[in-house]
């Protein structure tokens, strides 16, 4: 049970914060609760952090953080200065809304064909792209400019990133990547692979999301871009 004084001073301290994202100083504490001096507000504030509504931080200036507010406390009581109240205004005696017109198909179930390349290691290279096995419809907000292309993931080398085996990944084609992209890597033109990116002083590492594989180190002549990814699908059975 908080005193009259202790709630005054926990819901200013929480109005200021809900409005500056600040804590109030002891001076505009003392102010806002007409007190003759700082040492009210310090046994206030001890009284309140005994009882588990406020915690003082460490090592930071005018920090306090409120962790709970009392059960009947349901807002302001009154509105401060400047304080500009949420109107929901009300429709009587006002003409009906005209309705909102249906969203068209085109701008929200709009896509495209992409070509379906066979499949890719996330896992142990295997051997390089295939040519184009069938087609797939993608939503054109997941395809942005220039060409691309889908695979299909063989592998659970990339499962901390979320791609699993057997989704369908969407790939820009692209011969350039930087660190930390996600990356179709043709090694020695004979195997592909989907990798994150990474430099190793000039060499290119090839990074797994899946502790159980090593990450895999070539020389720049030895790996080429082919692509980064873009989006994923996944089938649920």
């Amino acid at each position: 049970m908080l005193t009259r004084k202790q709630q005054e001073l926990l819901l200013f301290i929480h109005e200021r914060m809900k409005e500056s994202g600040v804590p109030p100083s002891f001076d505009e504490m003392k102010d806002a609760l007409d007190l003759a001096s700082k040492s009210g507000i310090h046994r206030l504030i001890t009284a309140l952090e005994e009882r588990g509504f406020i915690r003082r931080l460490p090592n930071r200036a005018r920090a306090l953080e409120v962790i709970k507010l009392p059960e009947a406390y349901s807002g302001p009581s009154q509105p401060r200065r400047g304080f500009s109240p949420s109107v929901i205004e009300g429709s009587l005696g006002k003409p009906p809304a005209a309705p909102k017109p249906a969203p068209t198909p085109s701008a929200e179930s709009a896509s495209m064909t992409v070509p379906v390349m066979g499949r890719i290691a996330a896992g142990v290279p295997i051997s390089a792209i295939q040519n184009n096995t069938h087609e797939i419809s993608v939503p054109v907000e997941m395809i942005g400019n220039g060409e691309h292309y889908a695979l299909e993931i063989k592998g659970d080398s990339m499962i901390e990133a979320g791609i699993l085996d057997g989704d369908t990944v969407i790939i820009r084609n692209t011969s350039t990547a930087s660190p930390g992209d996600i990356v179709v890597a043709l090694i020695d033109d004979e195997e592909a692979t989907l990798k994150r990116f990474r430099r190793k002083g000039a060499s290119i590492a090839l990074e797994a999301a899946n502790p159980a594989y090593e990450t895999r180190i070539f020389g720049p002549d030895r790996v080429k871009i082919q692509g980064k990814l873009v989006g994923l699908i996944r089938r649920y059975h």
